[in-house]
């Protein structure tokens, strides 16, 4: 289950989510120049227990591939993915560009290319710097101070560690009962717990919380994979991230509902979850095979891109059976 029982005074204490005030940026329980947010809550300790117990031989890709065409975030006006090639065999041969000669470029048969995209593409997580409220992100970190020409100097994605700790799925479309969940649905507390009631899981604080919707059954359609997205509501949110989740994903493209039930605020998941309780957020996390093997409980072994302070990265999850 999941809840009071887990927590500890001394834990709690460490958990953002209870010292948040409303559409306030929080400090860190972890000190003025915490980048990481609940990321703090995994231990080495932690680490090697779950690797001691996880199933290297089993492991599940939790990524989705990238290609021209994806579905991906466009609607304000972000880059596509694109990959075109920056070399190829034939053309080596007639440019020359090495100086190597035709003879070489013959045998060696040179082929590369290059890609562009919004950081925010396929699987990838979403840092601290994201979201936040006017003009503040985690910690009080603010755009006036922190944010340079190019990107921010706090809560980059070159700050995020490898994530390694126990990771839980809530099967909220096998809760339900259907494949996916309906368009715009809200994931509340009551989604969440009846998922682990049902699956006879326990959620404990530095877990890894994982969010099926069904919705990759829709990939890789752009149009309904990403329009009116079933996703976690501001209830939902605050019930995984007092219960500690060091890292919360799902299987759609925004971890939110969307479009957002506030008419005040159109991403009131990702401030919340960022500017307000520090935890780091992930999406577009294929969840499809663990509820096909109903792995409720497993390892979880991640980690992004280390782009100098991005506000998010591609990454490739892993999640391993664990024994014992």
């Amino acid at each position: 289950m999941c809840g009071p029982e887990f927590i500890t005074p001394e834990t709690r204490s460490k958990i953002a989510a209870y010292a948040a005030e409303f559409r306030k940026v929080t400090r860190s329980p972890f000190g003025a120049e915490d980048e990481i947010g609940m990321l703090n809550l995994l231990s080495p300790a932690s680490a090697r227990e779950v690797m001691r117990r996880a199933d290297g031989g089993a492991a599940i890709d939790l990524s989705v591939d990238m290609f021209i065409g994806m579905p991906s975030w466009i609607k304000a006006g972000d880059p596509a993915f694109q990959q075109w090639m920056t070399h190829t065999p034939d053309g080596t041969v007639l440019d020359d560009l090495t100086g190597a000669g035709r003879a070489q470029n013959q045998l060696v048969s040179y082929s590369g290319d290059a890609v562009s995209m919004y950081t925010h593409t396929g699987t990838h997580i979403d840092t601290l710097n994201h979201f936040g409220y006017n003009g503040e992100i985690w910690n009080g970190f603010s755009a006036a101070q922190h944010l340079s020409s190019r990107h921010w100097t706090k809560c980059g994605a070159d700050k995020i560690p490898p994530i390694i700790g126990r990771g839980v799925l809530f099967d909220v479309a096998g809760l339900h009962g259907v494949d996916m969940l309906p368009d715009n649905y809200g994931i509340g507390a009551d989604d969440l717990g009846g998922a682990l009631r049902r699956q006879g899981t326990s959620f404990f604080p530095g877990d890894i919380a994982l969010i099926r919707t069904g919705r990759m059954t829709q990939w890789p359609d752009p149009r309904r994979y990403i329009d009116n997205s079933p996703g976690l509501n501001l209830a939902g949110a605050q019930y995984l991230a007092r219960a500690g989740a060091s890292v919360i994903g799902g299987d759609n493209s925004a971890l939110e509902q969307m479009p957002a039930d506030d008419p005040e605020n159109w991403q009131v998941v990702h401030t919340y979850l960022l500017g307000e309780a520090g935890v780091p957020m992930m999406e577009i996390v294929d969840c499809e095979r663990l509820a096909a093997e109903s792995l409720y409980e497993f390892a979880f072994i991640g980690a992004c891109l280390k782009i100098r302070g991005a506000t998010g990265a591609p990454m490739r999850p892993l999640a391993m059976p664990l024994a014992g």
